[in-house]
C-alpha cells in the first residue's frame, strides 16, 4: 500500500451502514528519520541477498518494522533464502499482523528521489472545544511560512429521536472563517453536514492562504445552525485539532528516512516504532570481504592500502572508526593522509576471527552495531568506539593509529640498568574496588531491550574480595557471547591486571615503544636479585655480562641436580628480542646453545631467566618524551592468558522466553549490612538488604519485623532496600519474588539479622594539643570526630582533674566548660594546673572508651597575692542537701531517690571591702558504680559494658554568689552562678558545690573540694606634683588597696602597700617620714635639719595588692 495524501473532498462508501449514516476514518502519515545515509537497508532482505529493487524487498522489510514490539509480518526465519524470498513475494493474509500499513523508504543516496505522497509539513494542534452559535472558537497562526491550516470537527453523534421511536438524521450548517491582521476578514467554507451517527464522526476542512495574507491569521469555526435545547436533538460539535501546513516536498538527500501510514481503526494512538536495520556504509580495503550473515570482514592477499569504488555495509568496529574519523559530513573530518590505515587494518583482522558465541556455534570476536542519535564530544564516541574492540588511539608520526590489546610477543625489555636511577614505580587498585559480580547491559535484538548479562568470578575470589558488584554497558553490542566476554574480559582485568608500573627510560627505547607495545621488566628491588642489565660483549656464543659482582648468575643445575633451565633474552641492533638457553657458567661469562642471529651491541639490555624466576609482563598504555632525551613510560601489567580465559567456549545457560507464568524462585545471596548515615544534618540508622536479582522477576515484596512484632512490608522491583531509622536489635527478613502475574516464590528468603543501631560506642578522641592563649585561658585542639552520631547530635565532653601527677581520669575529674558540639574540633577554657580529659559523646549517651588527656602547670605569678586556700575537707561542714558525709569524703545519699545534692561551704569568704577577685575551683573526685550486681542495676538493658566498665556519669560543680555589703550584717547576695576559673568583682563571696550522677547506679565521692582566691598586684602613681605644706601631708589613694582583714592575714594590715616618695626642691640635710600606711592612704611629713616641718613638693608611687571601692 502506497503513501497516500490528504483530500478533503474524498468521499468513502460504507456498505454496511444505512444510506443516511455516516462514518469517518483517520489515517497518519509519519516520517521517521533513520540514519545518516546511504544505508545498507532492511537486515532480513539485506541478509537474505535480495535487492533493494526487487519487488519482494519491500514486503521482506515489513519483518523488520515493528509496532509496539509487533512486526508488520511475520514470515518464519527458519526458511532458507529460496523459501523466504517465495514467502515474501506472495504472502498470505494472515501472515500480516496489521492490514494497510503504507510504507515506502528511501536509503540516504545522494540523488535518492521524494516519496510520493509527503509533500507537506504537517504540526497538529489539539484543541477539544466545543463551538455554539454564542461562541465561535479560533486557531492562531504566526508563522509566516505555513501555506494552509487542516480544521478537523468532531460530532459526538448526528441523529433526532422521534416521538415514535424512530431516529432520523438531521442537518448542521457551520462557516470557517480567516481573520488576518490588517483585519481582512474572509469566509473561506460553508458546510452543511448532513445525515445521522450514533458514534463520534470527523470531518476535515483545508483552509489555505494566499500569497498576501497578512499574519497573523484567525482561523475562526463558527455554527450557523441554532444550539440544540433538547435531549432528543443531538447535533453538538467541537473544534478537535488545527493542523498547520508547510507545502514542501523534500527527497532529503545522504539521509535516510521512510514512510508509515496508519489507519486509526488499528492504533488509536501513535504506535513506537523500531526497525531491524543495517546501518552506513563504509569504506573497507580493496581485498576484503563482507560476510552478510555476520557482517564480519575477511582478507585475501595483501592490503595496499587502497579501498574498494563503492562502500559497504560491515560490523567491523576497525572500519566504522575510520569512517567516524575521516567523513566530512558526520564524522571529525580527519584527513585520510593523517590516518595509519595499515593499523586499522590489523585491528579488524582480529576482530573478524571467529570465535564461540557461548550457545554452540561461533561469531566474529568483536561486532559494533549501534544507533548514535545525539552530537557528542569526539573524544568520547572515539573512546566508546574504541571499548568495543579493546583498543585505544595514539598519535604517532604526524598519523592517528590504533593499537589493540591482543595476543602479541614482547617488543622491549627493561631493567635497573636502562632506567634512570630512580627505577620502578608500582601503583595498584584498592582491593576494596574490585568487582566479583559484572553485570553487562546490551541491546538484545529479540526482545528489543535492554538485557543483562551477569559474569561472577570463581568462589574463591569471591570469598576472597567479597560479592562486590559492578554495572557496566557494552557499548554498540547485540550479542550475548559478546556481552559475556566483555564481562569476562573486564572481571579478568580487575582481578589480574590491576597494577601499573612507571618509570623513565633512554632516548633508544623511547622512540621505538609504542601504545599497545608488550615489554618485559626484570626489577631487583621486586625481584630480590638483580637478573638484568648491560651486556660488555658478545662474540658467538659467548656472552660476557657486566656487574658480575651484584648479578645473580643462575647456574645451569642447582647442587641438588634440579635443572632451572636458564635463558638470556637481548636486544638486537634491530630492536628485536632474541632469546637463547644458557649451557655453561663461568664468573659472568655464559655459553649459549647457539649464536645470535645478530650479536648484540656492547651495552644492550639483557635479562637472565629461570623457570622459577621469571621478568613481569606489562603493556605500554603511555610514552611521552621529556625534552631533555629522556621518555616517560606507563604501563598495566599483562597476563598472556586472559584471552584464552576470555574466549575458551564456557557454555551460557539454557535460557528460556516463556516465564510469564512460571512460579520464580526466592532470590539467593539475601544480606544486610548496617549503617550510620547523614540525611539533612542529623544522624540515621539503616539497613541496608541486598540480593541476587531473579530473572524474568516482576517484583519482590519485602516483609520485616523487629524483635518478633508484627511484620511490615514493603514492594520493590530492584533487587535492594533500605529501611531508615532502624533500632538496635533483632530484624527478621522475609523476602518473595513475583511473576508477571502477580504470583510470588513458593517459599521466600529468610534473613535473621541483629542490628547495633547507636549501641556502638565512638572512637576516642585523638590528637589532643594545649595552646596557651594568655594567663586566664588555653585552647585544646583535636581531630574531628569520624563517627556520624558524634557529629550529628553528639557532644564533645571536656573535664579536668587538680592532679598533675598523670593519675586525672574522665570518672575522677569534672567539667570545665559545658559539653560543646559532637562536629568540634577545639575550645577555649580556663587555664588551670590539672590534667584536662577529653572523651566524644554519641547522641544516645555512649561515651568513646577511652579517653585522651593532657597536662598543665601554671606557674605562680608574683604580680598576684595569693590568699590563704579555702578548703572544706575533710570535715565538710557546712549545709548538706542529699549529701552524706562517709569517711572524710561527701557523697550522694542515695543516688536511687535523690541524683543530684548540693553542699554550701561553712563559711563565706569576706574581704572587708568591695575589690576584683579571682576565683578557682578545687574538687578532687572519683565516680564508681553503687554496685556489680544486677538486680542493683535500675536499667540493666541500657548497660553497654558490664566488664570493668568506668563510672562516668558524674560530675561535680562549684557556684558562687556574691554581694557587695557586709556579709555578716543583711546582705544582698547575688544568684549562684556556675564558675572554673575567673574574676569576680565584690566585698563577699558564699560558695557552693553541685554533685550529680545521671546513672542512679553511679555514685561520686569527693575528697577535696574548695577555692584558691587571688588577688592581682597593682601599681598607684600621683599625677601631679602634690605639695607637702608645713606640717604632716594625708595622701588618698585614688582606689583602696587590700591590706587584709583578721580571718585573712590575721590583721587589716598585713599586707601594707609600698610606698615609694619622689622630692622635689630638697635642702640640704632635708628628710620625710611616712607613717599611718592603711589601704585608703597614708601621711608624709618633710623635715629639714633642725627637725622643723617644712612644705616641699613630692609625687609617690605605691605598690600593693587589689583594687577597691
Amino acid at each position: 500500500m502506497s503513501i497516500k495524501e490528504f483530500d478533503q473532498d474524498t468521499t468513502l462508501t460504507n456498505p454496511d451502514l444505512p444510506s443516511d449514516a455516516l462514518s469517518s476514518k483517520q489515517f497518519i502519515t509519519v516520517v521517521d528519520v533513520i540514519s545518516e545515509g546511504e544505508i545498507a537497508g532492511f537486515a532480513t532482505p539485506h541478509k537474505r541477498g535480495i535487492a533493494s529493487t526487487n519487488a519482494a524487498y519491500s514486503t521482506a522489510a515489513k519483518t523488520d518494522i515493528f509496532l509496539n514490539k509487533t512486526p508488520i509480518l511475520n514470515i518464519a526465519s527458519t526458511l532458507n533464502d529460496a523459501e523466504f524470498l517465495a514467502k515474501a513475494q506472495n504472502p498470505e493474509e494472515s501472515d500480516f499482523n496489521f492490514n494497510n500499513v503504507g510504507f515506502e523508504f528511501r536509503l540516504g543516496t545522494s540523488n535518492q528521489t521524494f516519496i510520493n505522497g509527503i509533500k507537506n509539513i504537517e504540526s497538529e494542534n489539539p484543541i477539544g472545544t466545543a463551538v455554539t452559535t454564542s461562541s465561535p472558537i479560533t486557531h492562531t497562526v504566526s508563522d509566516t511560512n505555513v501555506n494552509a491550516v487542516r480544521v478537523t470537527v468532531r460530532f459526538g453523534s448526528l441523529q433526532k429521536f422521534e416521538d415514535d421511536g424512530d431516529i432520523k438524521g438531521v442537518e448542521v450548517q457551520l462557516r470557517i472563517k480567516t481573520i488576518e491582521n490588517d483585519g481582512t476578514t474572509t469566509t473561506v467554507i460553508t458546510d452543511t453536514v448532513k445525515g445521522r451517527s450514533s458514534n463520534a464522526y470527523f470531518r476535515d476542512y483545508l483552509v489555505n492562504f494566499s500569497s498576501g495574507t497578512s499574519f497573523p491569521v484567525q482561523v475562526r469555526l463558527e455554527r450557523i445552525t441554532a444550539d440544540s435545547t433538547e435531549t432528543s436533538l443531538q447535533n453538538a460539535f467541537s473544534f478537535s485539532s488545527a493542523t498547520n501546513i508547510i507545502f514542501q516536498q523534500n527527497a532529503y538527500p545522504n539521509t535516510a528516512h521512510l514512510a508509515l501510514r496508519l489507519g486509526a481503526e488499528q492504533f488509536p494512538r501513535v504506535p513506537n516504532r523500531v526497525f531491524r536495520l543495517r546501518g552506513i556504509k563504509v569504506k573497507i580495503p580493496h581485498n576484503a570481504t563482507v560476510d552478510l550473515a555476520t557482517g564480519r570482514i575477511t582478507y585475501s592477499g595483501t592490503f595496499d592500502g587502497s579501498f574498494k569504488t563503492d562502500r559497504e555495509w560491515t560490523t567491523d568496529p576497525a572500519w566504522i572508526l575510520y569512517d567516524v574519523l575521516s567523513n566530512d559530513r558526520y564524522g571529525c573530518q580527519i584527513p585520510e593522509t593523517s590516518l595509519n590505515k595499515f593499523t586499522f587494518k590489523t585491528v579488524s583482522e582480529y576482530c573478524g576471527e571467529l570465535v564461540d558465541d557461548g550457545d554452540g556455534g561461533q561469531e566474529p570476536r568483536f561486532s559494533l552495531n549501534v544507533n548514535i542519535t545525539q552530537q557528542q564530544q569526539a573524544f568520547d564516541m572515539i573512546n566508546d568506539l574504541c571499548s568495543v574492540m579493546r583498543a585505544m588511539p595514539f598519535y604517532e608520526a604526524g598519523s592517528i593509529s590504533i593499537s589493540q590489546d591482543s595476543p602479541k610477543s614482547s617488543s622491549f625489555i627493561f631493567t635497573n640498568a636502562s632506567v634512570t636511577k630512580e627505577g620502578f614505580t608500582y601503583t595498584g587498585s584498592s582491593l576494596k574496588t574490585r568487582h566479583t559480580v559484572i553485570n553487562v547491559s546490551y541491546f538484545d535484538l529479540e526482545t528489543q531491550d535492554i538485557d543483562v548479562e551477569t559474569v561472577e568470578a570463581d568462589a574463591a575470589t569471591q570469598a576472597k574480595y567479597g560479592v562486590v558488584t559492578k554495572n557496566i554497558n557494552a557499548f554498540g553490542t547485540t550479542s550475548r557471547g559478546q556481552a559475556q566476554r566483555f564481562g569476562k574480559w573486564f572481571l579478568f582485568n580487575e582481578q589480574n591486571t590491576g597494577e601499573n608500573i612507571a618509570f623513565t627510560t633512554t632516548i633508544d627505547a623511547g622512540v621505538t615503544l609504542r601504545c599497545g607495545d608488550i615489554i618485559e621488566v626484570s626489577d631487583s628491588l621486586k625481584a630480590g636479585v638483580r637478573r638484568g642489565g648491560r651486556l660488555k660483549s658478545v662474540s658467538g656464543t659467548t656472552v660476557t655480562l657486566d656487574d658480575f659482582e651484584n648479578t645473580d648468575i643462575p647456574p645451569v643445575t642447582h647442587t641438588d641436580n634440579v635443572t632451572t633451565n636458564p635463558t638470556i633474552t637481548c636486544m638486537l641492533p634491530d630492536n628485536s628480542l632474541e632469546t637463547k638457553n644458557i649451557t655453561a657458567v663461568s664468573d659472568n661469562v655464559l655459553t649459549i646453545n647457539s649464536a645470535f642471529s645478530t650479536d648484540p651491541n656492547a651495552n644492550a639490555v639483557y635479562i637472565l631467566e629461570t623457570s622459577t624466576l621469571e621478568t613481569t609482563t606489562w603493556r605500554v598504555i603511555n610514552v611521552s618524551e621529556n625534552g631533555d632525551g629522556t621518555f616517560n613510560i606507563s604501563a598495566l601489567s599483562h597476563n598472556t592468558g586472559k584471552y584464552a580465559f576470555v574466549e575458551d567456549g564456557e557454555a551460557l545457560p539454557t535460557r528460556s522466553f516463556s516465564t510469564l507464568t512460571e512460579i520464580k524462585s526466592p532470590p539467593t545471596g539475601l544480606e544486610a549490612v548496617e549503617k550510620i548515615v547523614e540525611i539533612n544534618k542529623r544522624a540515621v540508622t539503616k539497613i541496608i538488604l541486598d540480593w541476587q536479582n531473579v530473572t524474568g522477576a516482576s517484583k519482590y515484596r519485602v516483609y520485616y519485623r523487629f524483635d518478633n512484632g508484627a511484620f511490615s512490608q514493603i514492594e520493590t522491583t530492584e533487587s535492594n532496600l533500605e529501611i531508615l531509622n532502624t533500632k538496635q536489635g533483632s530484624y527478621e527478613f522475609r523476602v518473595f519474588t513475583y511473576n508477571a502475574l502477580g504470583e510470588p516464590s513458593a517459599t521466600p528468603a529468610v534473613l535473621l539479622f541483629t542490628a547495633d543501631g547507636f549501641s556502638a560506642l565512638p572512637e576516642d578522641v585523638s590528637n589532643l594539643t594545649l595552646e596557651p592563649i594568655n594567663e586566664e585561658q588555653v585552647r585544646l585542639r583535636w581531630t574531628q570526630t569520624t563517627s556520624i552520631d558524634v557529629k550529628f547530635g553528639g557532644q564533645v565532653y571536656i573535664r579536668h582533674s587538680p592532679r598533675t601527677d598523670g593519675t586525672g581520669t574522665f570518672s575522677n575529674s569534672t567539667d570545665i566548660i559545658e559539653a560543646i558540639s559532637g562536629i568540634s574540633t577545639e575550645a577555649i577554657v580556663p587555664a588551670k594546673s590539672g590534667e584536662y580529659v577529653v572523651k566524644f559523646q554519641d547522641l544516645k549517651g555512649n561515651f568513646s572508651s577511652g579517653e585522651a588527656s593532657v597536662i598543665l602547670t601554671v606557674p605562680s605569678l608574683r604580680e598576684q597575692l595569693a590568699l590563704p586556700q579555702i578548703r572544706e575537707q575533710t570535715a565538710f561542714s557546712g549545709s548538706k542537701t542529699n549529701l552524706t558525709v562517709t569517711s572524710n569524703t561527701l557523697t550522694l545519699t542515695d543516688p536511687s531517690a535523690n541524683a543530684s545534692g548540693s553542699y554550701t561551704f561553712a563559711n563565706v569568704l569576706d574581704l572587708g571591702a568591695t575589690f576584683s577577685l579571682k576565683l578557682q575551683t578545687h574538687i578532687v573526685q572519683t565516680s564508681g558504680n553503687v554496685s556489680d550486681l544486677f538486680d542493683a542495676i535500675p536499667d540493666v538493658d541500657a548497660r553497654v559494658n558490664f566488664d570493668g566498665a568506668a563510672a562516668e556519669k558524674t560530675n561535680g560543680t562549684l557556684l558562687v554568689r556574691t554581694t557587695t555589703d557586709d556579709p555578716s550584717s543583711s546582705p544582698t547576695f547575688t544568684s549562684y552562678n556556675k564558675f572554673q576559673s575567673g574574676t569576680f568583682r565584690a566585698r563577699g563571696f558564699d560558695f557552693k558545690a553541685e554533685l550529680e550522677t545521671t546513672d542512679t547506679n553511679e555514685n561520686i565521692t569527693v575528697t577535696e573540694l574548695g577555692v584558691d582566691a587571688f588577688l592581682q598586684a597593682r601599681t598607684e602613681q600621683s599625677t601631679t606634683l602634690i605639695a607637702s605644706g608645713a606640717g604632716a601631708k594625708d595622701v588618698t589613694f585614688a582606689a583602696p588597696f587590700f591590706t587584709g582583714t583578721s580571718d585573712i592575714g590575721g590583721s587589716t594590715s598585713a599586707y601594707p602597700p609600698s610606698i615609694g616618695i619622689t622630692a622635689q626642691n630638697m635642702a640640704s640635710g632635708d628628710f620625710f617620714e611616712i607613717t599611718n600606711i592603711t589601704g585608703t592612704g597614708f601621711r608624709i611629713t618633710f623635715k629639714n635639719s633642725s627637725n622643723a616641718a617644712v612644705d616641699r613638693n613630692f609625687s609617690y608611687s605605691a605598690v600593693g595588692y587589689g583594687r577597691g571601692g
